[in-house]
Formats: structure tokens, sequence, C-alpha cells
């Protein structure tokens, strides 16, 4: 674990695996006095209480990633995505067994990004780990579910991209006007059902 000063009162905590970021995460999200907690791939911001963050930090078990989840959330969605036959194909199945697949799992946000209320979620089945398309499509429409590597995701709002897409959801996402606009946090559990 590395850790980087960021302005004078965040700080930055490097490690090497999503497990990590979620063992960090789960360590500080209660801490008193932590204002902001950002998690991505390999980091942690954490912006208040960098005495006690610091302190946390020399106890944390980096090979344990957190067993609670704050919230459980169902995602309704409709199979009919413009890839999922490339998706069966590149598994050697076929489209009622990806989406048998993707429904059974269930998944963790491990960070937000690319856009506000994008959920990079982690428990893909392997056998859906995909590689994102050769050529990104220019407009991803809004509630598409896409899968690429080791995440699975749905897209909050229109934007490019290169996920392979393998149905659509209808839900809201993210809403700037909420109380909380992201639906998606880091550490929640999500489902994935037919709609």
């Amino acid at each position: 674990m590395l850790l980087r000063r960021c302005g004078t009162d965040a700080l930055l905590v490097e490690v090497d695996s999503l497990t990590e970021v979620a063992a960090v995460r789960a360590a500080l999200e209660r801490l008193d006095g932590v204002e902001e907690l950002v998690p991505a791939a390999r980091t942690v911001l954490v912006k208040g209480a960098l005495a006690q963050v610091r302190e946390a930090l020399k106890t944390v078990d980096l090979s344990q990633a957190p067993t609670t989840h704050s919230r459980e959330i169902t995602i309704p969605v409709i199979y009919d995505g413009p890839d999922l036959d490339l998706v069966a194909d590149t598994a050697g199945t076929t489209p009622d067994e990806v989406v048998k697949l993707h429904t059974e799992a269930v998944y963790e946000v491990a960070f937000c990004g690319f856009a506000p209320g994008f959920g990079y979620l982690t428990g893909l089945p392997e056998q859906l780990q995909q590689p994102r398309l050769d050529s990104p499509r220019t407009k991803v429409p809004q509630g598409s579910v896409g899968i690429a590597g080791e995440f699975t995701a749905a897209y909050p709002r229109p934007t490019p991209g290169g996920w392979r897409l393998i149905g659509r959801t209808e839900i809201t996402l993210f809403d700037a006007k909420a109380e909380a606009p992201a639906l998606l946090q880091p550490g929640d559990q999500v489902r994935f059902v037919i709609a």
C-alpha cells in the first residue's frame, strides 16, 4: 500500500487489486471525520481525518474484501441487446444461457466512474468475461446493460462506449435533482432480473 498526500486534506491510497480497494473502502467508510471516499480500480481517495485514516490503514487486512453490503439493489433488464448473440458465440453458449448466467450472479459495485452514475460491477461469471468491442459505438443508449472484461454495468445516460451490450433497463441510474443522484454506490450488492 502506498499513501500519497493530495493537497492539504486528502490522501490517495494506492493498492494492487479490487479486493484491496474494497478492504480499504470498508475500513474507512464509517471513520469519524472522513468527508469523502472515492474508490477506483486501484486507488481510494479519502478526504478528511487524515491522522485517523493513517492509523486505520495500519491494521487493515488487504486480503479480505468486506462481506457486508450497505444496500441490495435489483435492476430489471430486457435482454435484447445488439451484442447478445456475439456474447453467446464468444462464450460458446446460447443467448438464453447468457441471460441465465448474468441473472444468477450477484454483483458488487466496485467503484463508479466514466460518467455520473456509472457503476463498475464485479462478480461477472468467468464464462461471460469478454473484451470490449474492437470499434466502440459513438452513442450507447441510456439504460444499456453491457459487459467488458471482468465487469458488467448499466449506462446511466447516452455516451460513447465499447462494452458488449446484452440488454437494457428502464430504471433511473442517475438523477441530478435527487438527494442521492447516483443509484449505485461502491459496496452496494446488485442483482439483475428479467424484466
